[in-house]
């Protein structure tokens, strides 16, 4: 199950090469077009097969809306990847392990631990050093609009935390619904172009899109789904949230980018930065073990007197107040 995730990791990692490959031969719209085409034809196959419970009104409309938001995130992303490096690109986007926590706590006025915002300070200076070159530099359109992306992608994840929450609402469906709006936004957007590439790609051009709308769409969605019910959601979002360590060994070993010294130092910022906010909150919206029998026996200092046979006072024993609190942020989806 681990390897599983780990797989999905390394998948989204390399998927910022693979995009910059191909935005390099044809359209940012064509490659997202061609790309939810293939998912939505692949998830709709799934849907048929797995569930074929009709979406009710307010789930398709819920899907729509984040379709769209989907869709935003999707264009930002894409053209900044065009415009910077495929390392850069897989760094700056893993900010939105910072970003979303940040943005729940606004919507939901759930306060975060310190330590969140102290790793998004490290994640950002990581940032302005990566993108400084080999100085203090102003960063590439590319680079601001994959930090735009980050930040979009924030708000989309906790759009679906906020109208999804406690509806039961099928997360296949859903996902099927978004990448329709996707494949029909992004088509109408440039059909021509996407009926000319239809045309006229070869057969690398085509690995490539359908290693992006199977590999790192569907591959990657159903083996999430998947693992969430097999373990906790916070291994699962520690084991996928090494996607920046991915991207930027697939950038730097197959796709040749190189990093300056400070860009280095900014990268391992970056990453640290990420994976500390990703601990921490995690921590922070998962509720503490209740005490149990054992966890007296273990402690013979709480142990009633030999000749007692009432059970332990449980006013006796020193709970933190924070394990009483009640949680409220959900898992957030990656």
């Amino acid at each position: 199950m681990d390897a599983l995730l780990l797989l999905v990791a390394i998948v989204w990692g390399s998927s910022y090469l693979a995009a910059k490959t191909l935005t390099d031969t044809v359209g940012v719209t064509v490659i997202l077009s061609l790309r939810f085409l293939i998912t939505t034809l692949a998830l709709a196959v799934i849907w048929l097969i797995w569930n074929r419970r009709r979406p009710g009104r307010r789930e398709t409309m819920v899907g729509v809306i984040l379709g769209l938001t989907q869709a935003a995130v999707l264009i930002l992303e894409t053209h900044g990847i065009a415009g910077t490096s495929a390392t850069n690109a897989g760094l700056i986007i893993s900010l939105v392990i910072i970003f979303t926590p940040v943005t729940e706590s606004i919507v939901l006025r759930v306060r975060l631990p310190r330590t969140v915002f102290v790793a998004g300070v490290i994640a950002v200076v990581g940032v302005c050093l990566l993108v400084s070159g080999d100085g203090f530099a102003t960063p590439t359109l590319g680079d601001m609009l994959m930090l735009a992306a980050a930040v979009v992608r924030s708000i989309h994840v906790t759009a679906v935390s906020a109208l999804t929450r406690g509806r039961g609402y099928s997360a296949l469906t859903l996902t099927l619904i978004q990448s329709a709006v996707c494949a029909l936004f992004y088509t109408l957007s440039d059909y021509h172009g996407v009926l000319q590439a239809v045309r006229s790609f070869d057969t690398g051009e085509w690995v490539g899109v359908l290693y992006l709308g199977l590999a790192c769409s569907v591959f990657a969605f159903l083996v999430q789904t998947w693992a969430i019910q097999q373990t906790s959601a916070s291994r699962a979002s520690l084991l996928m949230g090494t996607e920046p360590i991915w991207a930027v060994l697939i950038g730097i070993t197959i796709g040749q980018d190189t990093l300056a010294p400070l860009g280095v130092v900014g990268a391992a910022l970056i990453i640290t930065g990420t994976y500390l906010g990703l601990r921490a909150e995690t921590r922070h919206r998962t509720p503490p073990m209740p005490p149990t029998r054992d966890t007296f026996r273990r402690l013979p200092e709480l142990q009633p007197p030999a000749s007692s046979h009432t059970p332990t006072d449980p006013s006796l024993i020193d709970v933190p107040a924070d394990t009483r609190r009640p949680y409220t942020l959900r898992n957030p989806q990656h």
